[in-house]
């Protein structure tokens, strides 16, 4: 019902705005209000299907600026509107006119993206300081691609550059992401210590003991201890990664760029490992309960194969969403700024100065 109300409003904003254009630029500017606020609140709220109708149907909207001197664009950048954004990629070299505008303070394109986002209902959809600044760097990274390279070192009225106005705007979020992160680090060094002195010892210490002649294994012909022994070694395989993972963050110098890619990386990483030698340690010692109790006690080796993997479960229900998270935001947030398929014009815009 929703998306019928929805598409039945869009559809009235068409027919409207095809009786506006029929009139001279003047009235039209009129209608919408001067300086053309309609199209700027639209941009700071993110309606991209408002906008994209009224640009199609009258192109010149693009080069409109408000009392700032901000076009859609720019205030698609102060607000974080990924999809409105995007829309620069659709219109050609035309953007290169669009990307010199400057506010009364000397603030290019990059400079505002440099700005910390001031919406707290923006900001929040995305959880903890680290990935709230890996955000921020991706968005910073993006409109650099857009931006002259002239831009980049560009310096407005206060004599900073972009690259320093982002970290002096960033400065606390910095710190917050770097505490969380170090924190995060220590919590699953702890556990991947523990399971490596665990399963480390269990590798010298089998189940049934060695054949004093031989010295080897008394039950290596067991599927069960053939099981426990690739279990066994596959726990400290990733328990040592994981701690070597964990090690390598809290070690890090913590750089602003080390929070767009290589410190989250690092993270789902040591993540992973860690979730795997868990698996891989309730698994051996299912393995050796089998084994060692396979006569007297088999009737409990269900409830046993249970209770073991409720370490499990626990692991992946306290820590699911941080990984979600992680994932999303390191790489399929990289994705967000990919054009749309559908076009904006229909035809070739000519460029046009405001």
């Amino acid at each position: 019902m929703r998306k019928v109300v929805h598409k039945q409003a869009l559809d009235l904003i068409r027919y409207l705005w095809e009786q506006v254009i029929l009139l001279d630029d003047e009235t039209i500017s009129c209608q919408i209000g001067k300086p053309w606020p309609l199209i700027f609140t639209a941009a700071e709220r993110g309606n991209l299907d408002f906008l994209t109708i009224l640009i199609r149907l009258y192109p010149d909207l693009i080069f409109k600026v408000d009392q700032n001197t901000y076009s859609i664009f720019h205030i698609a950048i102060l607000n974080r509107h990924e999809d409105i954004f995007k829309m620069i990629y659709q219109i050609g070299s035309i953007k290169n006119v669009i990307t010199i505008y400057k506010d009364g303070e000397g603030n290019n394109m990059l400079h505002l993206a440099a700005r910390v986002l001031q919406s707290p209902s923006r900001l929040n959809v995305i959880p903890g300081a680290a990935l709230q600044l890996q955000h921020e760097l991706l968005w910073f990274e993006e409109v650099k691609k857009v931006v002259q390279p002239r831009h980049i070192e560009e310096k407005n009225i206060h004599g900073k550059t972009p690259g320093a106005l982002f970290i002096e705007q960033h400065k606390e979020m910095m710190k917050e992401g770097e505490h969380w992160m170090r924190d995060t680090a220590d919590s699953c060094m702890l556990v991947a210590t523990l399971i490596a002195t665990v399963v480390f010892a269990a590798a010298f210490t089998v189940p049934g003991g060695n054949m004093q002649d031989e010295g080897t294994p008394v039950f290596v012909e067991r599927i069960e201890f053939k099981i426990f022994a690739i279990s066994d070694a596959i726990s400290l395989v990733a328990s040592a990664s994981s701690l070597l993972t964990f090690l390598s963050i809290r070690t890090s110098r913590y750089a602003e760029r080390d929070f767009l890619w290589s410190l989250p990386n690092r993270l789902i990483i040591g993540l992973t490992t860690l979730f795997i030698s868990i698996v891989a340690m309730m698994v051996a010692f299912v393995a050796t309960f089998f084994l060692v109790f396979r006569k007297n006690l088999h009737q409990y080796s269900i409830p046993v194969a249970v209770v073991a993997s409720l370490p499990v479960i626990f692991f992946i229900w306290q820590h699911y969403r941080l990984f979600l998270d992680m994932i999303n935001s390191t790489y399929t947030s990289r994705s967000l700024f990919k054009p749309g398929k559908s076009p904006l014009f229909s035809k070739r815009v000519k460029p046009k100065v405001a």
